[in-house]
C-alpha cells in the first residue's frame, strides 16, 4: 500500500516558503539519487500567498497535504485476495477460503462493491444445523448449481431454472410409503429403480436426482419431459449426494450483510484496535476511498503494522511537528534552528547548520552529491532563501546563505531584487483573511521549561497593512491564549524596509519578558523593537534568556 512504499518529507505546521520548498527540493535531490524507495514532499498545514506566489512562478503545485503520520490500515500488509462473485455455491466459497487460507470470504457485488461477509463458522453451523428439508428451495438454488455441487450433469430440464418450492427427499423406502410423502415441486434423490423415478415424476416433484450413475430409460426421460421434471444424473452414491446437497445454497443466502465490520485504508490504527476490541471476529474486510473492497486484515496484521517513514525539515520543535510523529519512525532531520524537542527511538541522519535557510543547506548537499539543480527547484531554493533572510537582511543570514541565493538566482534565471519585491508584495497581501487566519499564517509554539508560547509573524513592505493588521489582531490573541496550554501569545509584524518590528504581545507576563528581553517599554501589550526582524535568531533567542534569569 501507499504508506509502506513511500517515505514522506515534510516540514512544520503552518508552513512558511523555506519549510514547504525545502521538502520539494530535498525530495527531488533524493528521487535523483537512485532510491529504491518513492521520496514524497509533503506539508503538515496549509499554505501562504507567499509561498503560493512561489509554486505558481516555478510551476509547481502544492505538496500533499499529510497533516498525521500516524499508523492507517494502508500501512498493513494487507491481505489482497479477491472477494468471491454474489452467485457462488456454499461449496465453491469454501473452496475460496481453503485456497486463500483465510476465515473470511467477502462476497462482491458485480461492481466491486462489498455485499456480505460469509464465515467458515457460518457453513459449519449451516451444515450441521441442517434439519430443514426446505433449505434449499428457501435459498432458491439454481438446478445447475445442484448439479455441480454433487459432481453431476442436468440430462433434462433448463439447468439455468431454480428449485424455488418444496422440500427434499430421499427416495430410500417403499412405492407406497414414497408415494405418501412426495408432494408437488418436490427434489427427489433416487437410485436406479423406475418404477420409483417414475412414481416421483408422477407425483410432481420439480427435480429428481440419479444416483451412482443410475440410467433413464426412454419412458421415463420422456415422462420427465412431459411433466417439465429436470432430471439431474451424478455418480455419488445417495449418501454422498444427501450429505452435499446443501452446499449448493447460494453463499448470499446464508451471508451476513447487515452490521458489517469495515475499515478503511485511510483509518488510523488506534481507532482500529479499538474497535476490534468490541468485536471478536477473526478477519476484517478493507475499502478503499471509493467503498470498494480491497483486502482482508487480521489481528495479527494490526500487531505487524510497518510505522510511516519520515524526514523532518526545517524544524527539531515536537510542538511544530505533524500529528502522532511518536508513531513514525524518523530517518532524517535536515534544519537551520535551534534543536528542539523532536525524540528518536533510534540514531537518524541529522544535519543541522547555523545557516539562515534550510534550502542554503541543500544546495550544499546539492554540490556535495554532484546533482545537477533544475532551474525550477532552483527558483524554489532561491525563494526559500529570500524569504527567511529577507533578502540577505535578517540577521540569520550568512554569506552562505547569499551565496548560494546569488547561485540559486543565475540557475533560475530571475533577478533577485524585483523577484524578492514582488514576493514580499505576494506575501503581505492579506485581503480577505480573518484575523484567525493572519495569525496562525506563520505561527509557531515554543515549550521552555515550564513555559508555553505561541509566536507569529507578517513580514510586509507596506507600514499602513500592518497598522491595519495590528488593529485586527488584538482581540485574536486573547482568543489564541489559554489554547493547547499556551500561556502567553505574541505576534511579530515586521516592516522589511524600516528593517524593525511591532510586537503584540497578550497572556500574564508577557509584557513582562517583553521588557526583560529588550529594555523596551510595552504599552498596550505593544512594542517596536528596531533592528529586530527575526524570530529564530533575535526574538526567541531572546525570550530564552530572560526566562532563565
Amino acid at each position: 500500500m501507499l504508506g509502506n512504499q513511500n517515505i514522506f518529507i515534510v516540514g512544520h505546521k503552518n508552513p512558511d516558503t523555506d519549510s514547504i520548498c525545502a521538502a520539494i527540493a530535498y525530495a527531488y535531490l533524493k528521487n535523483t539519487a537512485g532510491r529504491t524507495r518513492k521520496y514524497l514532499p509533503c506539508r503538515a498545514g496549509q499554505i501562504n500567498e507567499e509561498t503560493e506566489y512561489v509554486l505558481r512562478c516555478f510551476g509547481h503545485e502544492p505538496p500533499k497535504y499529510l497533516p498525521n503520520v500516524g499508523t492507517q490500515v494502508l500501512d498493513i500488509d494487507i491481505n489482497d485476495m479477491e472477494g468471491a462473485p454474489d452467485d457462488i455455491t456454499v461449496r465453491i466459497a469454501w473452496e475460496y477460503m481453503r485456497a486463500s487460507e483465510m476465515m473470511t470470504l467477502p462476497i462482491m457485488s458485480s461492481d466491486g462493491m462489498l455485499e456480505g461477509l460469509i464465515t467458515v463458522t457460518d457453513i459449519a453451523n449451516n451444515y450441521i444445523d441442517a434439519y430443514s428439508q426446505r433449505n434449499l428451495s428457501e435459498a432458491k438454488a439454481k438446478y445447475y448449481d445442484i448439479s455441480e455441487t454433487i459432481n453431476g450433469t442436468v440430462i433434462i430440464g433448463n439447468p439455468h431454472g431454480y428449485f424455488s418450492d418444496g422440500k427434499i427427499l430421499v427416495g430410500a423406502s417403499s412405492p407406497e410409503c414414497l408415494a405418501e410423502k412426495i408432494e408437488e415441486n418436490d427434489l427427489v434423490i433416487l437410485g436406479d429403480r423406475e418404477d420409483t423415478q417414475k412414481l416421483a415424476i408422477e407425483r410432481g416433484a420439480s427435480c429428481i436426482i440419479l444416483t451412482c450413475s443410475a440410467e433413464l430409460s426412454e419412458e421415463v426421460g420422456a415422462l420427465a419431459r412431459e411433466r417439465d421434471c429436470v432430471v439431474i444424473w451424478t455418480v455419488y452414491d445417495t449418501y454422498t449426494v444427501a450429505r452435499l446437497i446443501n452446499l449448493s445454497i447460494p453463499a448470499k443466502f446464508m451471508m451476513r450483510k447487515k452490521n458489517l465490520v469495515t475499515f478503511h485504508i485511510n483509518d488510523y490504527l488506534d481507532d482500529v484496535k479499538a474497535t476490534m476490541g468490541k468485536h471478536r471476529h477473526r478477519e476484517f474486510p478493507v475499502l478503499d476511498y471509493n467503498g470498494k473492497f480491497v483486502g482482508i486484515i487480521s489481528r495479527r496484521d494490526v500487531i505487524n503494522a510497518h510505522k510511516k517513514k519520515v524526514i523532518l525539515v526545517d524544524h527539531t520543535e515536537e510542538s511544530q511537528a505533524v500529528d502522532n510523529l511518536d508513531q513514525a519512525e524518523i530517518l532524517e532531520i535536515i534544519d537551520h534552528h535551534r534543536i528542539g524537542t523532536v525524540e528518536t527511538l533510534q540514531p537518524v541522519y541529522f544535519r543541522g547548520e547555523p545557516v539562515g535557510c534550510t534550502c542554503t543547506i541543500l544546495y550544499t548537499m546539492f554540490r556535495e552529491t554532484n546533482v545537477e539543480i533544475p532551474k525550477d527547484i532552483a527558483g524554489l531554493m532561491c525563494s526559500a532563501i529570500i524569504s527567511d533572510t529577507l533578502l540577505f537582511r535578517s540577521p540569520t543570514c550568512t554569506p552562505r546563505d547569499e551565496d548560494a541565493g546569488r547561485a540559486l538566482a543565475a540557475l533560475a534565471g530571475i533577478d533577485i531584487e524585483s523577484y524578492a519585491k514582488d514576493m514580499f508584495r505576494a506575501g503581505s497581501n492579506l485581503k480577505g483573511k480573518t484575523p484567525d487566519e493572519i495569525l496562525h499564517q506563520d505561527y509557531k509554539k515554543f515549550i521552555f521549561g515550564e513555559n508555553v508560547f505561541g509566536v507569529g509573524q507578517i513580514s510586509s513592505m507596506d507600514a499602513d497593512e500592518l497598522e491595519d493588521i495590528a488593529a485586527a489582531l488584538e482581540p485574536q490573541l486573547k482568543e489564541e491564549c489559554g489554547r493547547g496550554g499556551t500561556q502567553m501569545v505574541f505576534f511579530m509584524l515586521t516592516d522589511i524596509l524600516t528593517e524593525s518590528t511591532l510586537l503584540l504581545s497578550y497572556g500574564e507576563g508577557s509584557g513582562k519578558l517583553v521588557e526583560e528581553a529588550f529594555g523596551v517599554e510595552v504599552k498596550d501589550g505593544a512594542a517596536v523593537l528596531p533592528r529586530v526582524v527575526s524570530r529564530k535568531k533575535q526574538l526567541i533567542p531572546a525570550f530564552m534568556g530572560a526566562l532563565r534569569s
